[in-house]
């Protein structure tokens, strides 16, 4: 008999442990941050297909969004995908491409920090060349860093805070590439 209280006490212990494990995980993954996979080479060369990165869900609710911050959110042209992108433009900010470079409030937007002076950024079916936009109250300008091959603001329009999940901080694998995601401006 003494032998059976044992293991049921054993087993209630191991129970509790997990169960408070659980728990402190889904409270992270909830409100602190969340792992994120890239996928696709839209990032490229600052982020790599197939590398994981944290992303801070608690600092977009204690502190507003920086341009050149890199974000995760909402797919607008598939909500069941999350996308990564760079923040180029904030809310009230104009946004203009012309002859493969970007304008932000009308002065050219320096990208040399982050992206290659041989980048190239031309207009896709929302921002067309040489149009100016004005992001609206509550959205955000993105662009990938990989301008040929991103699919970004310049497709599909604005992002909406709400459709922010929030801000990468941290690539931690493949080990190799383990580096902390820094915001390129001094904003």
């Amino acid at each position: 008999m003494e032998i059976f209280k044992k293991v049921w006490a054993f087993l209630i212990d191991s129970f509790q442990t997990i169960l408070l494990a659980a728990s402190i995980f889904l409270v992270v993954y909830l409100f602190i941050f969340r792992p994120f996979q890239v996928s696709g080479l839209s990032m490229y060369p600052n982020f790599h297909d197939k590398e994981y990165i944290l992303t801070s869900i608690i600092s977009i609710k204690l502190a507003p969004l920086k341009r050149g911050d890199v974000i995760v959110f909402i797919a607008p042209d598939d909500p069941s995908k999350d996308y990564i992108k760079r923040i180029i433009g904030l809310p009230g900010d104009t946004i203009m491409l012309k002859n493969g470079n970007v304008y932000e409030n009308g002065k050219l937007y320096n990208e040399s920090s982050y992206l290659k002076p041989t980048v190239k950024t031309y207009g896709g079916a929302f921002l067309r060349e040489g149009v100016t936009i004005t992001v609206p109250q509550g959205n955000y300008f993105v662009m990938g860093d990989n301008r040929p091959e991103s699919s970004d603001s310049r497709e599909w329009g604005y992002v909406s805070f709400g459709a922010v999940i929030g801000k990468s901080f941290l690539v931690y694998w493949p080990a190799n590439r383990m580096q902390f995601i820094t915001n390129p401006f001094k904003n």
